[in-house]
């Protein structure tokens, strides 16, 4: 890691290498989180299913002007945009009925899927927001199967300056903690259909961001029965840190001490507790650097944490 990023200690320390050729694994038992309703599999309806490109993405370059699969350098290979345009496919999808459904789309490795699994969790500009759909893509050009659900049921926040307190604290209101976490139990069910209990993984992992990172930390403190076997939680806000006890899944906790949505006491609170936990502190960084880079500066450290999750998902879920 570079020497920007400050490691807190943790249960299992990593050398979050490069990852290498990916290994798939055995079938093991699926599990089940709490439901609201009699245990079924979510409904799936397949709204569309296409190729994926981010090269026509208004945020696929960074301010350097690279792509971002290249940035990845994905299987060791430095790929040029006609490259990265197939490397995933993308479908958009409806999990469940009626009033409990929830839209998705799911960006599929294609050249080099190593059959994993991956929920990801947006911050509060929502699952189709530029800057969202590019970092899942660049996710799933690592071998990956990345799920990105509506988590607002299409009505993210908006980003239309100036920011408003009131509005937001408002609209905040309006996305009921429950719904919430069902709608993220729901999708976390259908992954373990499609990918644990069918044998295609035995592993899965989640990642977050902002918004979706706080429910990162809840979603896997109700996982008793260990749906996920890692995740990577990028400056989480709303982190209720006594959480960590009910954590097993080993977790790596990306934030900057310049962040004050994201409190460092936090990040490192969680680590003490939650098992196998890991912390990256980046001097400097603000909210959102990694994802949402503002500088030559952000993009450095950007890089380096995608790097971060790279070997930490790599080390839990593939070796």
């Amino acid at each position: 890691m570079a020497p920007a990023a400050a490691a807190v200690a943790g249960a299992r320390p990593s050398s979050l290498p490069r990852p290498s050729s990916p290994r798939r694994g055995r079938l093991v038992r699926a599990c089940s989180f709490p439901r609201a309703a009699p245990s079924a599999r979510p409904t799936t309806t397949l709204v569309s299913s296409k190729p994926f490109c981010a090269a026509g993405h208004p945020l696929t370059r960074r301010r350097q002007g690279r792509p971002l699969c290249s940035q990845a350098e994905v299987a060791g290979t430095t790929v040029d945009d006609d490259e990265a345009c197939e490397l995933v496919s993308g479908s958009d999808l409806v999990i469940g009925e009626g009033d409990d459904s929830v839209s998705a789309y799911l960006l599929k490795a294609v050249k080099n899927n190593n059959g994993t699994g991956i929920l990801l969790l947006s911050d509060v500009f929502g699952f189709e927001d530029s800057a969202t759909r590019d970092f899942a893509y660049r996710v799933a050009c690592n071998g990956y199967n990345v799920l990105v659900p509506d988590l607002f049921r299409g009505n993210p926040w908006k980003q239309s300056p100036p920011f408003d307190d009131d509005l937001f604290a408002r609209w905040l209101a309006g996305q009921a903690p429950a719904r919430v976490s069902s709608d993220i139990d729901a999708c976390t069910r259908w992954l373990v259909d499609e990918f644990k209990a069918a044998g295609v993984s035995r592993k899965l992992g989640v990642v977050g961001f902002c918004y979706g990172g706080g429910r990162l930390v809840e979603a896997l403190a109700r996982d008793a029965e260990g749906c996920f076997s890692a995740g990577v939680c990028f400056y989480g806000s709303r982190m209720d840190a006594s959480l960590g006890d009910r954590i097993a899944a080993p977790v790596l906790f990306v934030c900057g001490d310049g962040d004050p949505l994201c409190p460092v006491e936090t990040v490192r609170e969680l680590g003490r507790r939650a098992r196998g936990a890991r912390a990256a502190v980046y001097a400097g960084r603000g909210h959102g650097f990694a994802h949402r880079p503002q500088s030559v500066e952000d993009d450095a450290d950007a890089e380096d944490a995608f790097n971060a999750m790279r070997g930490w998902l790599h080390d839990h879920l593939l070796a």
